[in-house]
Formats: C-alpha cells, sequence, structure tokens
C-alpha cells in the first residue's frame, strides 16, 4: 500500500473512559502510524466524532445543527490527535471543508497531494461539511479524492458480524465479506450511501479493532483477525 486512508473511531481513542480523550491510546495509534510512514506508507486520517457528539444526541436540537456540532467535535478530536502525532516526531496538517480561522487548512485535493509529498501524515476533519453526510461517508470521499489503495476501519469491535455482537452472544464474524453483500444485508460496516461510494470507486475496506496489539501495522501489512470487505 502506498497510500491509506484511516478512520479512526472517536469511542474508540476515547479507551475505557468512553468519552473524551485517552492520551495512552492515542498514544498508542500515533506510534503505529509513524511505523507506517517511516517505510514510506502516505497516511491521510478520518477521525470519528463519537467521543463526544453523535448526530441524535439529542431529539430537541435541529439535525442540521446536530449534524454542524458533531463536525466540530471531530475537528477537535483530529487537532488533539494530530498534536499526539507530532510529538511521537510525526509532521502533520489538519484540513476541514470550511474555514476555521488559523486553526486549520480548507481543504483541496492539491494541497492534501503536497502534504503527502512532504511525508505528512494529513487529518481531514470536519466531515464533508454539510449535514446529513457521516464521517463514514466523508471517509470513502475523501479516499476517492485522493485515490488511496484501501480503506482502514479502526473500530472498537474486531471486524464484520452478520449481527450486532453486543447484543447477540451468537453473531457470526466474516474473515470476508464482498461490499454487495454489506449493503444486501445491511451489514453496517459504513453507512450506506458510503458503502456505493466504495462499489462504484472499487476501493476495498478492512475492518479491525483497534485495541488488539499493534492492530493497525498488522492490518496494513495483511496480517490482522479482522474484516477484508471486498469490491470485486
Amino acid at each position: 500500500m502506498k497510500r491509506i486512508l484511516l478512520k479512526l473511531s472517536g469511542e474508540a481513542l476515547a479507551g475505557d473512559k468512553h468519552h473524551g480523550f485517552d492520551e495512552p491510546t492515542v498514544t498508542v495509534v500515533a506510534k503505529q502510524v509513524k511505523q507506517l510512514v517511516d517505510t514510506g506508507v502516505q497516511v491521510g486520517i478520518v477521525i470519528g466524532g463519537g467521543n463526544f457528539w453523535r448526530g441524535r444526541t439529542s431529539e430537541t436540537i435541529d439535525r442540521t445543527k446536530a449534524d454542524q456540532i458533531g463536525m466540530l467535535a471531530t475537528v477537535m478530536n483530529c487537532i488533539y490527535v494530530s498534536e499526539i502525532f507530532r510529538s511521537v516526531g510525526m509532521m502533520t496538517s489538519v484540513l476541514t471543508p470550511f474555514e476555521c480561522g488559523s486553526i486549520t487548512k480548507l481543504y483541496s485535493k492539491d494541497r492534501a497531494n503536497k502534504y503527502f509529498a512532504h511525508n505528512m501524515v494529513v487529518f481531514f476533519a470536519g466531515g464533508t461539511g454539510h449535514p446529513y453526510f457521516s464521517t463514514d461517508t466523508a471517509t470513502v470521499l475523501r479516499a476517492v479524492e485522493i485515490e488511496a489503495d484501501g480503506i482502514y476501519l479502526a473500530k472498537a469491535i474486531d471486524g464484520v458480524y452478520d449481527s450486532d455482537p453486543k447484543v447477540n452472544p451468537s453473531a457470526k464474524k466474516y474473515d470476508q465479506v464482498s461490499i454487495q453483500e454489506v449493503i444486501d444485508k445491511k451489514l453496517a460496516v459504513v453507512d450506506l450511501t458510503a458503502s456505493v461510494m466504495c462499489m462504484e470507486n472499487h476501493i476495498p475496506m478492512y475492518v479491525f479493532g483497534l485495541g488488539e496489539t499493534n492492530s493497525i501495522v498488522n492490518a496494513v501489512n495483511g496480517q490482522f483477525n479482522g474484516t477484508v470487505v471486498t469490491v470485486d
């Protein structure tokens, strides 16, 4: 893999606290990504905002405003994680689809490619910049735009199951599943919009548990216990 898009779950980054930031967890992630960057892999990152806010957290807030709060949660996450990455020796940049003053840079494909060429880890914060589109959709959109070789989904669970393993102890885990089956069976790897975009643009996904030892490095090197979502 020359260039990847890594999607980090906000909840997974919160560790056992389930809310906010867990610095030891984020530091482990940073050290793994540095291993990849040191071998020449270009890494783009999208982070969910679920450790602070989910779009449907409040039923009294207008959906558009709720989604905007979620976008800002992802900006906070990217700024924080970016700084932890810098502390272990990487160069980073945070790009957003809307102006955040001098806090971030405005996203463009050309700008992202320039940063990749300078061996920087690029954080894509703020989702798509529009309500009603999840960070799943933002992940696939950015992956398509930057021509990533694959999407790596680091989650709180260790792969794709035929039902929710938290609810059904007998849920079956897939080692490999096609994107068409994901759509047909509503397996919720990513949302439907993101799934269709993956299928149309032939970008494979690799789903694995962030909490496993060396999980990110192993996933990128093909040595992992998660689920491969094929697009052929």
